[in-house]
């Protein structure tokens, strides 16, 4: 049921701000607003008022009877409509629609497997001339027929750089947002680009981009980064390389592991014109997604699994360090992983499997051969991860004081041993006196666990 109606320009944050208003109200006992949560939100429908403001609401609550009171199902529904009409005005209000459609159509200079095709649909709709405009567009759209006239009229079409965005048509097609969403056209952008190809393109265009904010510096975002890494576009790629495509840019080999379907990575793989650097970027990358399958392919091409990558680290430290399943680090060292080789910061992965609690690696290591020696706290640690009892009082009575030493880093092992299951390791902790609600201060950015956070939150989020 609908209370009220969208105005003619509806602004999503006002929304937000009436949803924090409205928890706020319930939370005084306002009456008003507690009306409005008995109408509209379907756990408190029809409740009396000491029930509704007794029971658990949350700004998402908020936001779920804001939409319920415009006849919306959901919160994201009504956002998505109120920006649908944001859209809807600002395309009937355009100067330039063609350069807005080519901004809108391709990956945008940050984040460039983000958006959607809605905008640029948008203004195809409105202005359908748009996509035989020029051999951008064509390109964008993959409209062959478009192209090859452009290439007709003007060979020079095939590397000329212009539009918004001053990149050539090839780059064009490449991050073009419907080469990733729209699979429809799949075999015309293959079509397409070949087109430019034999027309004069360069498998090796892109465009720079200036990247990393403390040290900035250019770094070329490449055709076949665009084929490969954003779209996983699996014709495409085969096509680049063929006609001489470089995969070994900065960014290539680090993007194309981000899925469990290998198939453009086994496409890489089989070219033979990964380097060094590029393959062994892609296996600890591949320890970033957790893909044994993954990992394997990129072994079987005869990778160094000891190369230390620009990162300072190699792949059995970031298997360790990303909690990878025994059976990774176990296909590490048949191909040659080397436990002990340190990394950037001098420590290595066994010092590693030993902070985040890895018994299972640290026998592994063992049995394969590694010893498991460390002295002073490093050895208590090492011991309340293995679960070694007598070890433990054994250091501990020769070295009372390291018992204060492991508390003073008690929150971090105690959320790092939780996060990796390792029950018998964390009751030692305990046992050592590491109180349960010491916090976990710098957090795990990667497992998306916040800073200040306590050992119970890591082992609730991370199940």
């Amino acid at each position: 049921m609908s209370d009220k109606s969208l105005p003619a320009q509806p602004n999503l944050e006002q929304y937000k701000k009436q949803a924090k208003d409205l928890l706020r109200a319930r939370a005084q006992g306002s009456r008003a607003a507690l009306d409005r949560i008995a109408r509209h939100h379907p756990r408190l429908q029809n409740q009396p008022q000491d029930a509704v403001r007794s029971a658990p609401f949350h700004l998402s609550d908020a936001q779920f009877v804001i939409a319920r009171e415009h006849g919306f199902e959901s919160w994201p529904n009504f956002a998505r409509h109120i920006e649908t009409l944001r859209l809807s005005r600002e395309v009937a209000s355009l100067d330039d629609a063609a350069s807005r459609f080519i901004e809108a159509a391709c990956s945008p200079r940050h984040g460039h497997r983000s958006g959607t095709l809605e905008e640029a649909e948008m203004i195809l709709a409105r202005h359908p001339h748009i996509g035989a405009s020029s051999i951008y567009t064509a390109a964008i759209l993959a409209d062959e027929a478009t192209a090859r006239a452009f290439l007709a009229r003007d060979p020079s079409s095939a590397t000329a750089k212009g539009g918004p965005l001053g990149w050539d048509a090839l780059t064009h097609l490449c991050f073009s947002r419907y080469l990733r969403l729209d699979r429809t056209r799949s075999e015309a952008f293959v079509r397409t680009a070949r087109a430019l190809l034999d027309a004069g393109a360069s498998p090796n265009t892109g465009w720079i981009e200036i990247i990393d904010h403390a040290n900035p510096r250019p770094v070329l975002e490449a055709a076949i980064y665009g084929a490969a890494g954003v779209a996983q576009h699996a014709g495409l790629t085969r096509l680049l390389l063929e006609r001489g495509a470089d995969p070994n840019d900065e960014e290539t080999a680090y993007h194309v592991i981000e899925t469990y379907d290998n198939t453009v990575l086994k496409i890489l793989l089989e070219s033979g014109k990964l380097n060094e650097r590029s393959l062994s970027t892609a296996l600890l990358r591949k320890c970033d997604w957790h893909d044994l399958d993954g990992l394997r392919l990129v072994l079987e091409r005869g990778t160094d699994p000891n190369w230390t990558t620009g990162w300072g680290l190699t792949a059995l430290h970031q298997s360790v360090r990303r909690d990878n399943r025994l059976a990774m680090i176990e296909l590490l060292l048949d191909c040659g992983a080397d436990p002990a080789i340190p990394n950037r910061e001098g420590k290595s992965s066994i010092w590693i499997a030993v902070r985040r609690g890895r018994a299972d690696a640290l026998d592994l290591f063992e049995k394969r051969g590694t010893p498991i020696d460390f002295s002073g706290v490093d050895a208590l640690i090492a011991g309340c991860a293995r679960n070694h009892k007598q070890t433990i009082r054994s250091i501990l009575a020769a070295e009372p004081q390291l018992k204060s030493e492991l508390s003073d880093q008690g929150g971090t092992l105690l959320a790092e041993f939780s996060g990796v299951g390792n029950l018998a390791g964390v009751r030692n902790l305990l046992d050592l006196g590491v109180s349960v609600t010491a916090l976990y201060r710098e957090g795990d950015g990667y497992y998306g666990i916040a800073k200040e956070s306590t050992a119970l939150h890591v082992a609730a989020w991370r199940a």
